[in-house]
């Protein structure tokens, strides 16, 4: 089972959102199974507080629930117990660095790194811009589990 931790500034936003595309993305592709998937922020600023409003929205249009997920914090011992731990901007390195200081496994990388282009996932919090969040989540998401699972890509 490969375990993936998605990770933003509060865990309202991006990183839930992160959780339940790839989840819905991994179950349509039949390896639903083969993955745990789950998100957390770097700050303390959100903690225990529901998807942001504008996420569910795009999850409710989507037909994808994120019921019952509140906001928790990175430990640093998530470290050990993930493979992929998936940053949505180079703020949110800098902002980990304080929790798990150094990633000799290679196992911390930005979801868009995962895209041709790269980049950062800009914070919908401060944009109001739900719908880019989603496409560039839906494509670090394809390109991710892409890398997980290549005999699943389409040739």
């Amino acid at each position: 089972m490969v375990k993936i931790l998605f990770i933003c500034h509060g865990n309202i936003c991006r990183s839930p959102m992160a959780e339940f595309i790839c989840r819905d993305m991994a179950e349509k592709m039949g390896r639903g199974k083969d993955l745990q998937i789950a998100s957390a922020a770097t700050s303390t600023e959100a903690l225990g507080s529901p998807v942001h409003p504008g996420t569910r929205r795009i999850l409710d249009r989507l037909g994808i629930s994120c019921h019952g997920k509140r906001a928790v914090q990175v430990r640093p011992a998530d470290y050990d117990a993930y493979d992929y731990l998936i940053l949505m901007d180079e703020r949110n390195r800098a902002n980990l660095r304080r929790i798990i200081p150094a990633d000799p496994a290679g196992k911390i990388h930005k979801l868009l790194d995962f895209t041709p282009g790269g980049g950062d996932i800009a914070d919908p919090w401060y944009t109001g811009n739900f719908d880019n969040t989603l496409r560039d989540i839906t494509a670090g998401c394809s390109g991710l589990l892409d890398r997980i699972f290549p005999e699943n890509t389409e040739k």
